[in-house]
């Protein structure tokens, strides 16, 4: 291994943590080697657990393993035996803490249900398989038990292989269960035959679906998950999933999951809390197993099984269901022993503090090695909050292998600069530095609201700027001074958000036309309602409504990206601004963005010095047809004013209208 990572000499303020940085390179080396017996194998070759573990049919037997080490006896119990403890269904022990059972075909069939009785020294429980790759909730008791999924036809993927878009990603983040406008638990057909179109229509070419693995409680988003290998059955079956998947790939739209690999559900039938009377079997111990502020348990990281169980189910989804890569939740929590709970993260040294676990690393970046061996145009996209340097580097370069990092300090930066200014109060300056400020030698998903914001408990964008406004003057020809306010700055904040990338933008499923109110699962205390726990597309659909005009906004600003080559890889160039008039400009390649964050001045004859030529107006948040004041001319030619000052820079004045609190995307034409 090279003394120096290419990560330190990009950074050389990272040079006096270089043993750290290197320390942890060399431990994902060696465990590497440790898996692949040598590298005899691939990582691809480690992670086959579920082709081993769980229930498998061939032609004329079934054959059943789990890895239990503390168990003394296994049963497989189900409806094919009356859950009934038989012999002909008892489990045998084989190596290194394994169990397996052989039985012939006619002895289970596709649907039937199954559970593991497990009995260990001192006790016994009814489990759910590690493995099961289907897990059902009976409506009558609620108790969720797996079940025997062998299809006589399964389901055969039509668009392959499939290349994701990247330049750039457009993430649309949806939850399949509140997608729907009725007030129920929508289905993987629904979200294909009804929200996908409009995703597509949008104009983004991937989707980030959550809470795919099975989840015993709705409300948790699906963040407590119970088994790892289960599509979620609220939502369908596995054919249901794969179709969703394929006719997404045959519009052109990647899909990538919310993998959620930071913790795990407490519960012990239907989860791993407690699996064979071993509360440590995937856990770290002590007052390390249980997450302080999640309610959930920590996997142990430097158990080679786990690692197995985990790189094996990163395997599992890309190729059972094709999905196009993860967005891994929860990313700091794993890299922290405190979780990043309470820490501030003030400079490189608290990276490089001790205070890390670098089992979880190594996990981490095994995991980004292993999916991109899998699939080289995976995708991968870290929740990260802390700024950890080097998670969006290549592995061989020093760093963890993700794609991309959420950039999550932009949307609490809208939040804080919402709640706590006033709009004469708004810099341009600080708000050009804030989503550009990012390591240069990493790719980012910048947003300005996800799923997170639109929580009971916080407020998306438009709500903070509307508030119960939007119950009574969203009809057109009613709108308040509120409403005006909020329509202008939602569009204003969106596009210097999505067009300030170096990698993905992110939009959370309803937030591009303003959807109102907050995300409120069913639980006790709203009597079990779906009330909010889904999405009002009529609201945007209604034409006499203002919603429509930040959808189609949202469309038209995706077009234009979309429209870009490599737009997020074009550099952003600063062309002026001055907080005092509250006036920024940028621009890629030959495109000039102009922004006026003043909320009651208009400026006439602005001028901003640009290269040469003639521009014209591809975008205006102040039009009409986006609920503006229509107070420009858009369709006129924009030529730039020659100044004998700025001839040798090939620099004249292009002299704008630039109407208060509004923004403009201009093209140069010739």
């Amino acid at each position: 291994m090279s003394n120096t990572l290419n990560l330190i000499k990009k950074d050389p303020w990272l040079e006096p943590f270089k043993n750290a940085i290197l320390g942890r390179h060399q431990h994902v080396l060696d465990k590497e080697v440790e898996l692949t017996d040598n590298k005899r194998m691939t990582l691809s070759d480690f992670a086959t657990g579920h082709f081993y573990f769980g229930l498998h049919r061939t032609n004329d037997r079934w054959t059943f393993r789990e890895w239990a080490p503390n168990a003394t006896k296994i049963f497989l119990i189900g409806t094919f035996n009356d859950w009934q403890e038989q012999e002909s269904f008892a489990l045998k022990r084989i190596d290194n803490g394994n169990w397996e059972l052989i039985l012939p075909a006619e002895a289970i069939q596709h649907g039937e249900l199954y559970k593991l009785k497990v009995y260990w020294n001192g006790g016994c429980g009814e489990r759910i398989p590690a493995w099961a790759t289907r897990v059902v909730q009976d409506d009558a008791t609620r108790i969720f038990s797996a079940q025997v999924w062998e299809p006589q036809e399964p389901f055969q993927f039509t668009k392959k292989p499939f290349v994701p878009k990247t330049d750039p990603l457009l993430i649309y983040e949806c939850h399949i269960g509140m997608a729907q406008q009725e007030e129920k638990v929508g289905t993987f057909n629904e979200f294909r035959e009804k929200t996908l179109p409009r995703i597509a229509k949008a104009g983004y070419n991937c989707i980030q679906i959550m809470a795919i693995q099975e989840h015993p409680y709705y409300g948790s988003f699906g963040y407590h998950v119970s088994n790892f290998f289960a599509v979620s059955s609220r939502f369908g079956t596995p054919e249901e999933l794969k179709q969703l998947i394929d006719t997404a790939h045959g519009l052109g739209i990647a899909v990538i999951m919310d993998i959620v690999h930071s913790h795990s559900v407490k519960n012990e039938m239907e989860g791993l809390g407690n699996f064979a009377g071993d509360p440590y079997q995937y856990f770290y111990q002590n007052e390390r197993r249980e997450h302080p502020a999640w309610d959930s348990l920590c996997f142990d990281y430097g158990k080679n099984e786990v690692l197995h169980f985990l790189l094996s189910n990163c395997k599992y989804w890309l190729e059972e269901y094709k999905f196009d890569g993860f967005r891994f939740d929860g990313v700091t929590s794993m890299l922290y022993y405190s979780h990043g709970l309470g820490e501030a993260f003030l400079n490189y040294a608290d990276y490089y503090n001790g205070h890390q676990d670098d089992n979880a690393i190594c996990y981490l970046t095994l995991a980004n090695k292993l999916i991109h061996q899998v699939n080289s145009r995976a995708i991968t996209v870290a929740e990260e909050v802390s700024g950890m340097p080097g998670l969006a580097v290549k592995v061989e370069d020093g760093g963890y292998g993700f794609d991309y990092r959420m950039a999550m300090n932009i949307p609490d930066y809208w939040i804080k600069t919402i709640k706590e200014k006033i709009d004469e109060d708004w810099k341009p300056s600080s708000i050009l530095w804030e989503v550009t400020n990012r390591r240069q030698d990493e790719k980012t998903v910048s947003y300005a609201e996800s799923h997170d914001q639109a929580l009971v408990g916080d407020k998306t964008i438009i709500f903070r700027l509307i508030d119960a406004d939007m119950y009574w003057h969203m009809q057109k020809g009613d709108e308040n001074y509120t409403v005006h306010r909020g329509i202008a700055l939602h569009k204003m904040i969106r596009l210097i958000t999505a067009t300030t990338i170096n990698g993905g933008y992110l939009n959370f499923m309803g937030n591009e036309f303003g959807h109102p109110e907050w995300i409120d699962f069913p639980r006790e205390g709203n009597g079990w309602s779906c009330k909010y726990a889904r999405r009002q597309w009529n609201l945007v659909d209604q034409k006499n409504l203002t919603y429509h005009y930040l959808a189609d906004f949202d469309a038209a600003m995706i077009a234009i990206i979309n429209g870009i080559k490599d737009f997020q890889a074009t550099p952003i160039e600063e062309i002026w601004h001055d907080d005092g008039d509250q006036i920024l400009a940028y621009k890629r390649n030959d495109h000039v963005f102009v922004f006026n964050f003043n909320p009651v001045k208009s400026f006439s004859d602005y001028g901003f010095l640009v290269e040469p030529g003639s521009y014209e107006v591809v975008l205006n948040t102040d039009s009409k047809e986006f609920g503006g004041n229509g107070l420009t001319d858009d369709s006129m030619e924009h030529l730039t004013n020659f100044d004998p000052l700025y001839k040798k820079e090939n620099k004249e004045w292009l002299k704008l209208y630039i109407p208060a609190r509004s923004a403009m995307v201009l093209r140069k034409t010739k």
